[in-house]
């Protein structure tokens, strides 16, 4: 019942209370990045929802688009603007997800939407993360992110999935909104590079 109709009520009802809150933020981080990035101040990324449905989540833009002498991107560490660093380090870049949550590609909470070329390498075993609606944060976010093994990050996803409730959200909400306030985990493993998913760490 919880996942079918409530969660979904939640996700609507607080994502929109906290865009309503955060709107002015938002406006002037808009500005800014639009300054800094000449006009752009939004990425967009096609990632996989539930039962994969491909779809557009909206990010900040905190990085340029400079490229080396052979026209390709210079490394991630290398574009990264001031204000965009400033924008992660705070997590106001979660700010723009809201609108994909009032959309209904995303929830709140769930696991983080992945990229769309991860798709054939999943097992059996890890396709199950999509068997419910990506989130802004999740319980590997809250447990690590960046800083731990595909295999924990897979396994905290679909522990996630089968032990979904609304005192389980409510936990992961809480545990991020003291980690992004104490600056501490969520917002210092976002300066941890995701190392790329292989497709070999978990086995069927």
């Amino acid at each position: 019942m919880y996942i079918a109709f409530f969660k979904r009520f939640f996700d609507i009802l607080l994502a929109s209370i906290a865009f309503i809150l955060a709107f002015p933020i938002f406006l002037f981080i808009v500005i800014l990045l639009a300054l800094v990035n000449k006009g752009t101040p939004f990425f967009f990324q096609n990632r996989p929802g539930k039962n994969e449905k491909i779809f557009k989540v909206v990010k900040f833009k905190t990085m340029n688009d400079k490229k080396d002498a052979q026209g390709k991107l210079l490394p991630d560490a290398e574009r990264m603007t001031k204000a965009g660093k400033f924008v992660r380090k705070t997590s106001l870049d979660e700010i723009p997800q809201l609108l994909n949550v009032i959309k209904g590609d995303m929830s709140l909470v769930g696991p983080r939407p992945l990229l769309v070329s991860y798709l054939p390498l999943y097992n059996d075993f890890q396709k199950r993360r999509h068997e419910v609606t990506p989130g802004i944060t999740g319980w590997a976010q809250v447990n690590g992110r960046n800083s731990i093994s595909w295999d924990k990050k897979f396994e905290l996803d679909i522990w996630y999935v089968d032990h979904c409730s609304f005192a389980l959200d409510a936990r992961i909400i809480w545990m991020t909104i003291k980690k992004v306030f104490k600056s501490e985990g969520v917002n210092a493993e976002k300066n941890i590079p995701m190392r790329p998913f292989k497709g070999n760490e978990v086995k069927s």
